[in-house]
């Protein structure tokens, strides 16, 4: 009875010291890696279309993008001589995509005319927002939400 009881003590001991031996050998599990895109804080004003005007609301869009054709309908209507407004396609400038590392379109930017971005949107955004975005930071406190598209 007793040698019994020291061979299953032994077998239960073996059992363990394997399966630490395992565990030490087995790579750790991945960390999860969030994904947060990133819009540039800055931009040049001389890499976009009047470049002199107050204001610019860029679009960073893709030609295979839905949305983004929708995006582009939107800002356009933003277009005057106070506001500049551009698609950027991706296709057609890539160079432009990569220099302000653009990874999700449409990338919308609404920039003041030293080039700062001061307010932002990624993904699709109803006209009402986007336009009272870009009132907000043309006119502070002129919207009923004015922590839209920051």
């Amino acid at each position: 009875m007793i040698l019994r009881l020291i061979v299953a003590g032994g077998l239960i001991v073996v059992a363990v010291l394997v399966s630490v031996v395992i565990r030490r050998r087995r790579p750790p599990d991945a960390p999860s890696q969030p994904r947060s895109w990133a819009v540039p804080a800055q931009v040049d004003r001389s890499d976009f279309s009047q470049p002199t005007l107050p204001w610019l609301v860029v679009v960073f869009s893709s030609a295979t993008c839905e949305a983004c054709a929708s995006m582009v309908a939107k800002a356009r209507v933003l277009a005057s001589k106070e506001v500049a407004v551009e698609d950027v396609e991706y296709g057609d400038r890539v160079e432009l995509h990569r220099r302000y590392n653009i990874e999700a379109v449409p990338t919308v930017l609404v920039v003041d005319g030293q080039g700062i971005v001061r307010r932002s949107f990624l993904g699709p955004v109803s006209a009402t927002d986007l336009w009272a975005s870009v009132a907000e930071a043309r006119s502070p406190g002129s919207s009923p939400e004015p922590e839209l598209g920051l």
